[in-house]
């Protein structure tokens, strides 16, 4: 317990400089400011990753009030389902795990770069330098310490885990993702926290080798993968606040994301 009272101490102490700045937080405890839910609701029906070891969200009552006086259930799930968060170690030995990651690096300024036009003509559209370069030009230089979102609006497919996952006659997937070349010049180029994006993976779906994960996980960098209703976001202006389980030593959680609106 004494634990939990110093993160959430260290979460809101991390928090609290750039949200009271602009009078965000007092706002939305005032009822007056905005605030979004980046994340997807977790049910069996939800898409997952197809790999051999996956299966879908289980959730099972386990004590009801007309039986026992309290309702409870138990979930179960991969690591990487949902609206989640990649640690470091998920790809990159000696990273640290999802339990590790600093509260401060779990609040950041949202850069949202819009590619629906282009992944409207290429399914397995890369997010480019020159996009982020595009966007700078227009909004500003991203901020130290972003999370960069990639809004591909794949999301309008999570209904339907078939049309989201996009498997070929090959069972090979297509939906856009990171290049490694943009993550390279986020990492290296603009010092940010981590990235994130409304598909499967920051990867695009036909990869095989994961080189954004490597590139992101090698720098200690984190990412945030189907993150829902990105497109009530602005460009930038936006505070992000990642909420994730902390398993101990794993590689990633099931996380609640919110957005402070400017």
């Amino acid at each position: 317990m004494k634990e939990r009272v110093i993160a959430i101490a260290l979460l809101m102490s991390a928090v609290a400089p750039s949200l009271l700045a602009q009078g965000r937080l007092e706002r939305v405890l005032a009822g007056r400011g905005r605030v979004v839910d980046l994340t997807h609701r977790l049910n069996p029906a939800i898409p997952y990753w197809p790999g051999e070891q996956y299966r879908p969200f289980e959730f099972r009552t386990i004590a009801t009030l007309e039986r026992d006086g309290v309702f409870s259930g138990f979930f179960a799930m991969p690591e990487h389902m949902g609206t989640h968060v990649d640690a470091p170690n998920h790809f990159v030995a000696g990273q640290v795990s999802v339990d590790r990651l600093r509260p401060e690096q779990l609040i950041a300024p949202a850069v949202v770069i819009d590619v629906r036009e282009k992944v409207a003509r290429n399914p397995d559209y890369q997010l480019m330098v020159e996009d982020i370069r595009q966007w700078e030009r227009r909004y500003g230089r991203i901020p130290r310490g972003a999370v960069v979102f990639m809004y591909t609006g794949w999301g309008a497919r999570w209904g339907n885990p078939e049309a989201y996952r996009n498997r070929d006659a090959q069972g090979v997937m297509h939906f856009p993702g990171f290049s490694p070349e943009a993550a390279e010049f986020l990492v290296h180029q603009r010092q940010i926290h981590g990235i994130g994006i409304d598909t499967l993976s920051v990867d695009f779906g036909p990869s095989r080798d994961f080189r954004v994960h490597h590139i992101m996980h090698g720098a200690g960098k984190y990412h945030l993968e189907n993150v829902a209703r990105l497109g009530l976001l602005p460009p930038r202006g936006a505070i992000v606040v990642i909420g994730v389980l902390p398993i101990e030593g794993g590689s990633g959680g099931p996380a609640r994301i919110f957005a402070f609106l400017p």
